[in-house]
């Protein structure tokens, strides 16, 4: 049996050509000797340019033995770096439009067939786009969306534009037995997209997400004059592709959102996928100056109606029957959930718990610090979750006994309140541990991915109750103001 390594040679060529291809290596033996030369190159000073397939770094030869002989230590490690990986980001506050009007557009064409995501390209954006719906709605509960399909050369209308998560998911449901069949429709799909956002209030975002698969558009005009009418209307786009990077979504996203090209992004795999789809999530920076200036927003704060006792009536969102809802602070006109626009008067109906949840968009939590082995001996336990840390090595304790360190901080500097933040540690925390810069309390991994993603607040500052004795009667009276100026009827006027 022949050896399977060895070079193939074609029976045609010459005896020149079969001595130029004998000089190259394989890819066991990597490049032979005098394997400068490639082709009729005559260069014999020039090196062989490796591929980008003799570099690969496989995940398993990263994977490293701990003192136990197991890789347990190294799967969490590699574990907690990805949910660092999720923190980094920049905290930087920045004026953002928390009312957001979003357009989500899918592809539901024959390219979606795919099966390069798992189970299908359809199947997977079904999934996605409901878990996006609800965290959009998590994190933008004052906002709107809908839902528009490209099929058939068609625009088709999935759900219409309202706040309610839960009418958004049901209609993406349905399409779960239905197959993506047709040639997609770029320009029918904005054109739609621009009609359901025109009438939109001005002191809101107007946005389009686009889910693409295909590397066509079967348009029946000019898409550059449809372009030119989202400029007009501000309206910026931004592209998540699953195939190839397509020249037409480029410029889409380019021009409407002022040059930046980085709303153009390509998903290399499942995570990655969900990843830029959750990273819609966050409102866009207020870039113009049209759009940053404060304008007054009046906003209701109804009362909750259970109806216990009571005969059905109809709301006048859906006019159906029921007995609880919420009375509009203005008509008392009962409308089924909130948030939501009264039908009778139009005034914007919310509760207290969406325009606090919306804040903290504006006012982002800082990264926490990874506190080094030197700073570690000042907690045992996660403050929040009272989970314990890790005990210090041998190792670090004779240092810090021997005066290896001075001060007991290394390379460290000593920031606010006493945190060390070490110099060249950015990822993942060697204790285990992870301060506040503010209160100095220390934490574990899953409380810093909670405290940044779901709570938005940090549970050690919170408790800090010192300066705060003798004021409660000041905060009380600051609480009606916090959030607006609030009207005798019940209404309250939004400034910003």
């Amino acid at each position: 049996m022949s050896d399977s390594d060895g070079e193939y040679v074609a029976d045609d060529l010459s005896d020149d050509e079969i001595q130029v291809s004998s000089k190259h290596g394989t890819r066991s033996a990597g490049p032979a000797a005098g394997s400068g030369t490639r082709g009729g190159d005559t260069n014999q000073g020039t090196s062989r340019k490796r591929a980008a397939w003799e570099d690969i770094q496989r995940s398993w030869d990263t994977v490293v033995e701990g003192a136990d002989g197991s890789i347990n230590s190294a799967v969490e490690g590699l574990r907690e770096a990805g949910k660092r990986k999720r923190l980094l980001r920049d905290t930087t506050p920045l004026q953002r439009g928390i009312i957001r009007h979003l357009i989500l557009i899918l592809d539901l064409s024959f390219a979606m067939v795919e099966k390069d995501l798992r189970p299908t390209r359809y199947l997977l954006t079904l999934r996605y786009a409901m878990e996006f719906t609800t965290e959009y709605f998590e994190q933008n509960p004052i906002s709107q969306l809908g839902i528009i399909g490209m099929r058939d050369g068609l625009a088709v209308r999935i759900s219409d534009m309202s706040g309610n998560p839960t009418e958004h998911i049901e209609r993406l449901k349905t399409f779960r037995d239905q197959q993506p069949n047709g040639n997609p429709s770029l320009q029918n799909a904005l054109e739609m997209s621009r009609a359901a956002l025109f009438n939109t209030p001005s002191h809101g975002t107007r946005e389009i997400l686009l889910i693409y698969g295909a590397l066509l558009s079967s348009d029946p005009g000019d898409i550059h004059e449809t372009i030119s009418s989202l400029i007009t209307d501000r309206i910026r786009v931004s592209v998540v592709g699953l195939a190839a990077q397509v020249a037409i979504c480029a410029e889409l996203c380019s021009r409407t959102n002022s040059g930046d090209t980085s709303n153009y992004n390509i998903a290399l795999n499942e995570q990655h996928f969900r990843e830029l789809v959750m990273a819609i999530t966050t409102p866009p920076v207020t870039r113009t100056k049209k759009q940053s200036q404060s304008s007054l927003l009046m906003m209701g704060f109804p009362s909750r109606t259970l109806g216990v006792g009571k005969t059905m009536s109809f709301c006048a969102c859906h006019s159906k029957l029921s007995r609880g809802g919420y009375l509009c602070s203005r008509c008392d006109s009962k409308v089924c959930s909130l948030p939501a626009e009264c039908p009778a008067c139009g005034l914007t109906l919310i509760l207290s718990t969406h325009l606090a949840r919306s804040y903290h968009h504006l006012f982002p939590l800082r990264n926490w610090v990874e506190v080094p082995w030197s700073s570690a001996k000042k907690s045992k336990s996660c403050f929040s979750c009272l989970s314990p840390f890790p005990e210090i090595p041998k190792e670090e304790r004779r240092r810090f006994s021997a005066g290896g360190e001075k001060n007991g901080v290394g390379n460290g500097v000593v920031g606010k309140d006493g945190v060390v933040v070490v110099e060249g540690m950015k990822g993942t925390s060697e204790s285990g541990r992870y301060a506040c810069e503010v209160c100095g309390k220390h934490f574990c991994i899953d409380c810093d991915v909670f405290a940044h993603e779901v709570a938005h607040n940090c549970p050690g500052c919170q408790s800090d109750t010192r300066g705060m004795i003798g004021d409660e009667n000041h905060g009380a009276a600051l609480d009606g103001l916090r959030d607006g100026v609030r009207e005798g009827n019940g209404d309250v006027v939004m400034v910003g």
